[in-house]
């Protein structure tokens, strides 16, 4: 195992050990990929580094970072802060106005460096509003905006100044604080050290270990600590990272570079497979009937056990001829797509892991740099509705309602400027209250049951966990988003945002008519069809979860409407408040 111990160690490591010649890449004009080696990667941060110190940032200064997409730049700052003890604060590109001025406030932010031009016009006006701030900095070239290479300095006085810092930063410094996006309340700003962070790196590691010199693709924003921490172990396991221009160009890039790897979340996920099923439906007779017997197959075939003879043999039938074309889709040298943030949809990880396409799930925290436990990369512990093995430094118990419990290297220093939310974050034995409930199975697999703050009692108090049932919903290729209703109340309801692209298809089947999205769900069999899925669904719950009234919804929830987190949750309280003249009147309330 690598000797480390800093986040900054880790690319110099990477320089002595296995230097690439492409350590990151990305299409600058989108046409031509651009790369940069792991020298200039080096030799760029160190500039900047000075540059940064020619500025007047000294040690424990902070330095916002926001970028639209994922790009070199944001590790070359991202570098040249550790390393001479600026702290960096990754900021989402999505939230408000008001969520930046609280943050830059709070943090105390001295300079910000922003993508593009865009993203500069969505902070400007509330940078009067941030008495700490002394300038803004942007990747791109934008007119009366300094570009980041200005700060570009090599000077021999200076160079000596950021080695002296570099060499005497320890391990247990803080390195950068990551606002949580939250689903409730105002961000936290969770304080990491370089140890929280490489113990997590070292870790990850072991349960998935990339091969030098491999390719990985790299679209989930940096400024999640998930993508952000897998960077490093790309960092670390001296492999390839091609930056994706946006989610639009995604499948471009697939067919491009040819990754060996990449993460995702659920939702980006579930959309992967609707298209995939979409072009299963276009097809006719025969190469139909064959398409969604080889989804079923792998649908039923359980993970991590020995198949048996006959469905071995089904399995190897659907991989020559179906899932041979979903992996050429993704570039043909998919070895595992990594997966968190989110529950995801059992199903999904039985179907792709079985098509030869498998998902490894995880589950984490911010507060946590972030990982508790993945899915290893062996095909005896490939497992569907789990999320996978704890990590081998961190230490997980369930206290007695079921909420998991961490113990790690890898748990937060405590909230910024924030030592009460502090203390509530730990019990009296030190152990990190997650607010998750989860169980093992017998043979040591971590499975998420529920958010314990999500859970709601009805008024005959019985506790109902929405998100198992939300997942199981989402099965339907008619439901794209749910949201469950009964806090308090004798049962349950649902808002449900369609599948609009599916249903639109539907309509044209039935030879429904319609001019918008309203017309469609305000029209009656339309309304009985989800009546239906809503029945074929209850099934599978106990009787206190099952879904009496429900509401179809014209309009998606977003990251920029407010109704999602960063990192795709719902928002439970703005849901509730946004609709709750129609909750109203599921339970007969005017």
């Amino acid at each position: 195992m690598a000797t480390y111990t800093r986040i900054f160690d880790i690319i110099d490591n990477q320089l002595a050990v296995c230097p690439l010649d492409k350590c990151l890449s990305r299409r600058e004009d989108r046409k031509t990929w651009t790369s940069y080696s792991t020298k200039q990667f080096v030799d760029t941060a160190h500039q900047l580094s000075q540059g940064l110190l020619q500025l007047g940032l000294q040690k424990g200064d902070k330095v916002a970072i926001i970028s639209t997409s994922n790009r070199p730049e944001w590790h070359f700052v991202d570098l040249a802060c550790m390393q001479i003890g600026v702290v960096d604060v990754p900021v989402y590109p999505t939230i408000s106005s008001k969520e930046y001025e609280f943050i830059f406030n709070h943090a105390e932010i001295k300079y910000v460096f922003v993508s593009d031009k865009l993203m500069y016009r969505k902070i400007v006006q509330i940078l009067p509003n941030v008495p700490s701030l002394k300038g803004v900095f942007s990747f791109d070239v934008v007119e009366n905006i300094p570009h980041w290479k200005e700060l570009l300095i090599q000077k021999q006085s200076l160079s000596d100044k950021v080695a002296k810092i570099k060499n005497a930063i320890t391990a247990d410094e803080l390195a950068t604080i990551i606002y949580t996006s939250g689903t409730t309340g105002i961000p936290k700003g969770v304080m990491l050290s370089h140890h929280n962070i490489v113990s997590n790196v070292k870790d990850c590691m072991v349960s998935i270990p990339l091969l030098k010199r491999e390719i990985v693709l790299s679209f989930l924003p940096l400024s999640h600590v998930f993508e952000r921490t897998i960077n490093y172990v790309y960092f670390a396991s001296s492999v390839s990272i091609y930056f994706a221009d946006g989610l639009e160009t995604i499948s471009e890039h697939l067919q491009d570079i040819k990754p060996n790897y990449f993460t995702t979340v659920p939702r980006l996920l579930e959309r992967v497979f609707e298209k995939i099923i979409k072009k299963g439906k276009e097809l006719e007779g025969m190469q139909k009937e064959l398409f969604f017997w080889a989804v079923n197959v792998a649908e039923k075939s359980t993970l991590g056990k020995p198949k048996s003879i006959v469905t071995a043999a089904k399995l190897n039938i659907a991989n020559n001829l179906i899932f041979s074309k979903w992996r050429a889709a993704l570039g043909g040298r998919i070895k595992a797509i990594i997966c968190g943030s989110a529950p995801l949809q059992p199903r999904l990880a039985a179907i792709f892991t079985n098509a030869g396409i498998p998902i490894l799930e995880g589950y984490g925290l911010t507060e946590c740099a972030p990982v508790i436990s993945v899915v290893p990369f062996r095909k005896e512990d490939y497992r569907a509705g789990c999320v996978g093995k704890v990590l081998p430094s961190v230490h997980v118990k369930l206290a007695e309602d079921g909420e998991i419990l961490v113990k790690a290297p890898n748990v937060m220093m405590g909230y910024y400027k924030n030592p009460e939310e502090t203390q509530k974050a730990f019990n009296e034995e030190g152990w990190l209250l997650t607010g998750d409930i989860g169980e093992f199975s017998d043979d040591g697999f971590l499975k998420i049951t529920d958010r314990k703050k999500e859970l709601f009692k009805t008024s005959g108090g019985k506790y109902v966990a929405p998100a198992p049932i939300e997942n199981k919903m989402k099965e339907s290729f008619y439901i794209e988003q749910i949201a469950l209703q009964g806090d308090g109340e004798k049962y349950i309801s649902a808002l449900i945002i369609p599948n609009f692209e599916n249903l639109k298809d539907y309509a044209q089947k039935k030879e429904i008519s319609f001019l918008s999205k309203d017309d469609l769900i305000e029209n009656q069999q339309i309304k009985q069809l989800y009546k239906d899925i809503i029945t074929e669904f209850n099934i599978n719950f106990g009787k206190v979860e099952q879904i009496k009234q429900f509401h179809l919804l014209a309009d998606e929830w977003t990251v920029e409407n407010g109704l999602l987190t960063a990192t795709m949750k719902l928002r439970r309280k703005k849901i509730r408040e946004k609709y709750k003249d129609i909750i109203n009147t599921f339970y007969n309330k005017y």
